[in-house]
């Protein structure tokens, strides 16, 4: 009844939020019926075999640390005031999923890893994506794919990532290990299939694929990582790992930020976690990563602070709550290292609130009338197409990969009384502007990548990502970054900018300064869309403009915000000190060298630290170390710009002020002879 009750929980708060025990009660009872796996069969683990000390790492995606509370996250509090909380930690910047999945993987920056998800350009790679078609590498490629993946390795000649892995310092040393959860990110982490492997996508290596589909299903892609015949799935395995889609607005298109239907990934994730405590656990890895996608799946569609994504929060903490139990239930708790960490924060998708006022929504719609605007109300701005805006800025051969795109809320819509959209809906003629036919509504065009890319001219490719945008420039002529860096910075909601080393320009600082240059795979540009960490929305601080996609977004991440950069980062187990509050900075980048120290592993070309001051046996304390602030600016700022304000793409709105130029705030944290510098946030100044 136990466990039926945690699965009873779980679906519950998927459609809902559960109210009373008795409707706990009789949804466990409802269960019985239903053809679904007992969680308390299968093989149990040989402890004989099992190492003196583990470690699991449970990855979060998106948690903020206002995020943890006794009413949404009651396992998850009690882990962090039992454990060790590391209260200054730092997302790698640009603070996207992949890139913090790469810096997990190997304990280093991008400059190191080489790597630049989540949305990259790269000429050249073939291969199939995870449904098993063919990959379009014409347009940026999305890199949350573990077949996307494969193909960028054999492209870069097994180099995905330029330095090794601690999944492949485990592995060498004998250890075993496992991959866990969203296709991409989990699959970085043992890119090269060394151990077990359960993707949203599919399941390596074979005989695990074969054993899970003995008593459960199977992700529904699974057999296309496979020849043709090598695994073929039933006619009752369904798509276990499927999302549910999101609830809209009468637009078809943005999302109602008030729906309260629940999490669209619970049963994705109960599933995987099902999985894994049931088929890979009592294999006695030494080394788990298990990576979600909530809060983060739900944020984006709705916001940070959306009742979907408080109730995504809470089925998180029902899971950590199942794996505490397993753990403890097959004698591993007390051997077992749990290291709880989000890849990053999230920040609410809008246009200042002063431009773009908060609205209701009522009967499934913004509320335009005189009475729509209010604090307590919801964002309808925040969304940039930069491919647009630099063709009606005058730049030809724009391309962003994108087809015409309908986004008539979050392209932003004014609060001069007016409550007139930035971008009028535009209606389609059949064969022109979108090629979808009369019926189809858009509000900007279509800028993709042709094949081949036109000669003689200087084209712009933009990788758009969210918080943060890579341009690449193919020919690398220098005049035409210098006019695009101008235009950026002319633009209000464009935040920092970052240039590869190929160029300087007044008012930038080199890639290198955050540790983001490689000189054979940075883009030629790489900026932040502007942010306030200090605005509210939905009771959460921290807004920021993104790059526009299909996806409407109401939460976004990716900026070098503070909210986007400082996520959480938590500890518990035999390795680590207890009840400590570990005031230095850390990151993201620390967490591989901290688990090698653990096994005795070396990663000898991490970039990040052993966070010896939260372990039991290193004789380190806080007092050992000191942390120093300090600002970076460029050489100058530029000046004589005019700037640009988000309610007009053509430019016609301007503002005050001609002077743009960048903080990036840092902290240099030493220790004897030894330095690590960590990006707390950085900030386009206009004066």
């Amino acid at each position: 009844m136990k466990t039926k009750l945690a699965l009873a929980t779980l679906l519950f708060a998927a459609c809902g939020d559960a109210n009373t025990a008795d409707d706990l009660g009789n949804l466990a009872l409802d269960l019985s019926s239903v053809a679904h796996p007992d969680l308390t069969s299968g093989p149990q683990p040989d402890l004989g075999q099992a190492p003196s000390h583990r470690v699991i790492v449970f990855v979060w995606d998106g948690l903020r640390p206002d995020s943890i509370n006794a009413t949404d996250t009651p396992n998850l509090l009690a882990l962090k005031q039992g454990g060790v909380e590391f209260t200054d930690n730092h997302s790698t910047y640009p603070t996207f999923t992949m890139m913090n999945a790469a810096a997990f993987a190997t304990g280093s920056f991008p400059g190191t890893t080489g790597f630049y998800g989540n949305s990259l350009w790269q000429e050249g790679p073939t291969g199939n994506s995870s449904a098993g078609t063919p990959a379009d590498f014409v347009d940026p490629v999305f890199t949350e794919d573990y077949a996307i993946l494969q193909d960028l390795d054999t492209f870069y000649s097994n180099q995905l990532l330029l330095v090794g892995t601690l999944f492949q310092a485990a592995q060498t040393a004998g250890l075993k290990t496992a991959a866990i959860g969203k296709s991409g990110p989990a699959f970085l982490q043992d890119y090269k299939k060394g151990g077990m492997i359960l993707d949203e996508k599919t399941v390596f290596p074979l005989s695990l694929a074969k054993e899970i589909q003995q008593s459960n299903v199977l992700p529904a892609t699974t057999p296309f990582a496979y020849a043709t015949g090598m695994l073929t799935l039933g006619s009752g395995n369904g798509n276990p790992t499927a999302l549910a889609a999101k609830v809209t607005l009468g637009d078809k298109t943005t999302s109602d930020a008030t729906d309260t239907s629940g999490s669209p990934v619970a049963s994705a994730n109960f599933y995987m976690m099902d999985a894994y405590i049931r088929h890979i656990l009592p294999k006695n890895p030494d080394l788990t990563l298990i990576w979600f996608r909530a809060p983060d799946s739900p944020e984006h569609n709705y916001g940070p602070g959306a009742p979907n994504a408080h109730a995504a929060v809470r089925h998180q903490d029902i899971l950590l709550g199942q794996l505490e139990t397993a753990l403890h239930e097959q004698g591993l708790d007390g051997v077992t290292n749990l290291i709880i960490v989000s890849d990053h924060g999230h920040s609410s998708v809008s246009g200042p609130l002063g431009t773009f006022p908060l609205h209701k929504i009522s009967s499934g719609n913004v509320d335009t009338t005189d009475g729509g605007v209010s604090a307590t109300g919801w964002s309808v701005s925040g969304d940039v197409r930069l491919a647009d805006l630099l063709a009606q800025n005058g730049f030809a051969n724009v391309y962003d990969g994108q087809p015409c795109l309908f986004v008539p809320v979050m392209s932003g819509i004014k609060g001069d009384g007016t409550s007139t959209p930035v971008y009028p809906t535009l209606t389609d003629v059949a064969g022109t502007a979108c090629n979808k036919g009369a019926s189809f509504k858009y509000t900007t065009g279509a800028f993709l990548v042709p094949n081949p890319l036109p000669a003689g001219v200087h084209n712009i490719v933009i990788a758009t990502n969210g918080g943060s945008d890579y341009l690449y420039v193919p020919d690398h002529d220098a005049a035409t970054v210098a006019n695009v860096v101008a235009f950026l910075q002319s633009r209000e909601e464009i935040g920092a900018i970052f240039l590869n080393s190929r160029y300087t320009a007044n008012g930038t600082l080199p890639l290198a300064a955050a540790r983001l240059e490689n000189a054979a795979r940075a883009p030629d540009i790489m900026f932040s869309y502007n942010y306030d960490e200090t605005a509210v929305v939905a009771g959460m601080p921290g807004i920021e403009f993104e790059s526009m996609s299909a996806s409407s977004n109401r939460g976004m991440h990716g900026s070098f915000s503070p909210v986007d950069v400082h996520n959480t980062l938590l500890a518990k187990g035999p390795d680590f000190k207890t009840a400590l509050a570990d005031t230095l900075p850390s990151g993201n980048v620390d967490v591989a060298p901290t688990v090698a120290k653990i096994f005795g592993l070396s990663l000898p070309n991490a970039d990040g630290r052993s966070l010896d001051e939260a372990l039991e046996t290193n004789g380190a304390a806080i007092a050992d170390y000191t942390a120093t602030p300090s600002v970076v600016n460029p050489t100058a700022p530029a000046t004589g710009l005019v700037f640009k304000k988000p309610t007009s793409p053509s430019g016609a709105d301007v503002d005050t002020g001609s002077t743009y130029n960048i903080d990036l705030h840092l902290k240099t944290l030493t220790k004897g002879a030894k330095t690590w510098k960590y990006f707390d946030y950085a900030k386009a100044v206009r004066n």
